[in-house]
């Protein structure tokens, strides 16, 4: 195990009627005036909006709004959010919805006391060491988002997107009602599976040894998707499925899992080129590269596949071809993503064989070669994992 620092001080609120502590939560952190960011308009169909209205109504608590977050969230809404903020006087953000509300939440907590371009975040790996506080009402279990310090923005300059990192952005509060994910759809819900699986097997696929404490953690929170995941699919409406999800979710990517060790992240560098390219939802193109990036990179550690194949999947280790296991793992992992409803291939996600050039050119211009991680990537590697997701 590697040396680490760990800090995680989110306050979480869960469960029913979550939403009503919202007010009184914003002052204990110092807010005093608010800027609301949200996205469409599922928010104002599934009550979720009016809660949060009702509760800084109540606390005497002023804000403005910012609507108009799509999935993969742009640069050019944080711009405007950034100069709203400025021009308001606002002194903390309230993301109400799922990763991309959050994530450009954090984006403008970033831009506001910076006084150069937030980008520079993005684009040049600088940490995030001052930001105005953010907290999450959160309506979609999927990116973790409202426990960590990360966020990810698509400049639409270019069409990067690219990540940015600090311990200023981890949220000060997040609220999370199980109850606001209830309308969703299976292929949301889905989506938002996929990537709570995807965070924890990207730390999961290390080269760090002796990490047995947090193998077992990874391994329990995957194998409580699997048992999950289809109780939430066959009922959308099933509140324990989702409030185990839910919680999942956090737990994935609020780093518990992942403390020393290495971990891997270019399973998300691959996938942020589709999502970029063809606007696809996040989760549906990890469900396409993830086992696509594990059967590329399997050989490097045959006996950690291995491992995952019988710990998580419950699968008969071959101790004279640990190759056959480490390989139906994998396999069970795609068929389970497919029996979710995620898509399997590249034309699935209406993506083209010919762009695959274009795309690794295209995330290589703005990182090293290789890619570090578990097996560090040079530019034939990422088109071949490309070329075994077609």
């Amino acid at each position: 195990m590697e040396n680490f620092r760990f800090y995680a001080p989110t306050y979480f609120c869960f469960g029913h009627n979550a939403e009503e502590n919202i007010g009184e939560l914003v002052k204990r952190f110092g807010g005093s005036k608010v800027l609301i960011h949200y996205g469409g308009g599922s928010i104002k169909r599934n009550g979720v909006y009016d809660r949060v209205i009702q509760s800084l109504t109540a606390e005497n608590i002023p804000y403005v709004e910012l609507g108009g977050v799509k999935p993969n969230p742009r640069s050019g809404l944080v711009y405007e959010g950034i100069a709203l903020c400025r021009r308001e006087q606002v002194d903390f953000i309230l993301a109400v919805g799922g990763g991309s509300a959050i994530d450009s939440a954090k984006a403008i907590a970033a831009g506001v006391p910076y006084s150069g371009d937030f980008w520079d975040y993005y684009s040049k790996g600088i940490p995030v060491n001052e930001a105005l506080p953010v907290a999450t009402v959160l309506t979609i279990a999927a990116a973790g988002s409202e426990g960590s310090p990360d966020t990810v923005i698509t400049h639409e300059e270019g069409m990067y997107k690219r990540g940015a990192t600090g311990e200023a952005l981890r949220p000060k509060f997040s609220i999370l009602n199980p109850d606001a994910t209830l309308t969703l759809d299976a292929f949301q819900t889905a989506c938002g599976i996929t990537d709570i699986m995807a965070h924890v097997c990207e730390r999961y696929f290390t080269n760090t040894r002796d990490v047995e404490v947090t193998d077992r953690l990874c391994e329990a929170v995957l194998k409580t998707m699997i048992e999950e995941s289809p109780k939430v699919i066959a009922n959308l409406t099933d509140y324990q499925a989702r409030a185990n999800i839910m919680w999942a979710g956090m737990v994935a990517h609020n780093n518990i899992v992942g403390v020393g060790r290495a971990q891997d992240w270019n399973s998300h560098r691959i996938e942020h080129e589709l999502s970029a390219r063809y606007d696809v939802a996040h989760g549906a193109g990890l469900a396409v590269i993830m086992p696509a990036w594990m059967r590329h990179v399997m050989h490097h550690d045959i006996t950690r596949f291995a491992q995952f194949a019988v710990r998580v999947w419950g699968c008969d280790m071959n101790f004279a071809n640990p190759e056959i296991t480490a390989r139906e793992g994998i396999q069970r992992f795609r068929a389970f993503l497919t029996s979710i409803g995620m898509p399997a291939t590249f034309a699935q996600l209406d993506a083209k064989a010919e762009d695959i050039a274009t795309l690794t050119e295209h995330l290589f211009s703005a990182e090293s070669e290789p890619l570090p991680g578990f097996m560090p990537l040079y530019k034939k590697d990422v088109e071949a994992i490309y070329t075994l997701a077609l």
